[in-house]
């Protein structure tokens, strides 16, 4: 059963991703934002990742198995990302559509399949964050919340912009993004569903595999920026993110 912190903390990121997907539609014009915003939120997530995820699982399994269970994490998402298809891909490629002369025949579908998806991934993270077996981590679940909105505002700008391209109207655009967004609250009813046949072993492992994907969709995010605008670019805000990521842990510690 859902309590009350954690129905406002997924609605409150969900409300978050549509705002941020309702403003990619309308601003579709704005790449330079988006730019900016993606490697920021990186390295945000990385950390998140690195600053407050793996110390906490260190003390319940020791820093040799949280590095495994977080590089498991990381792993997984590689092979999916490479072999099957992208988790996110609001935050893959270029996505220069801006001047897409004919609607992206086909695109649509995938995109928002993938994207609710990723969002249902968020939503489980975040629930399972907010799991009574965390009650001694202070802040915790606090930073997963921090982390994944901040993530939620670029990709939902990106989101938008790209659905807009696809799809025949601002309004159709916005209606399926608010769709895929919304799978937040399914990931976090999921994980609400199973965690009573989840011990805390399991649970610190999942928790473990999502700060994992946390260091890989960062490092997308930071990647593909550097491919579109160099390192110096890139690498500012992501520091930039990270840093605050520490900052934050230092003064909730």
């Amino acid at each position: 059963m859902l309590g009350g912190g954690v129905i406002a903390s997924l609605v409150l990121v969900t409300l978050i991703a549509i705002l941020s997907a309702v403003a990619g539609v309308r601003l579709e014009s704005v790449r330079a934002l988006s730019r900016r915003m993606v490697p920021f939120s990186g390295g945000v997530l990385m950390g998140v990742a690195l600053f407050w995820v793996l110390p906490e699982m260190a003390e319940f399994f020791g820093w040799p198995w949280s590095i495994a269970w977080t590089g498991a994490g990381l792993g997984a998402l590689w092979a999916i990302d490479r072999f099957v298809y992208p988790l996110c891909p609001a935050c893959s490629g270029t996505h220069a559509h801006e001047k897409c002369a004919e609607e992206l025949h086909g695109f649509a579908g995938p995109l928002l399949a993938a994207a609710a998806l990723h969002s249902a991934l968020d939503g489980w993270g975040l629930a399972a964050a907010h799991s009574g077996v965390f009650n001694g981590a202070s802040g915790f679940s606090g930073a997963f919340v921090i982390g994944i909105a901040f993530h939620k505002v670029p990709e939902g700008i990106a989101l938008g912009a790209i659905a807009r391209a696809a799809l025949p109207s601002r309004w159709a655009a916005i209606a399926w993004c608010a769709v895929a967004q919304s799978a937040t609250l399914a990931g976090g009813g999921l994980e609400s569903l199973f965690a009573g046949h989840l011990n805390a072993r399991d649970l610190h492992a999942l928790l473990a595999i999502a700060g994992g994907s946390f260091l890989y969709l960062g490092g997308h995010a930071v990647h593909g920026e550097i491919k579109r605008s160099g390192a110096a670019p890139a690498f500012l805000p992501a520091l930039t993110g990270v840093a605050g990521s520490s900052v934050l842990r230092l003064f909730v510690s």
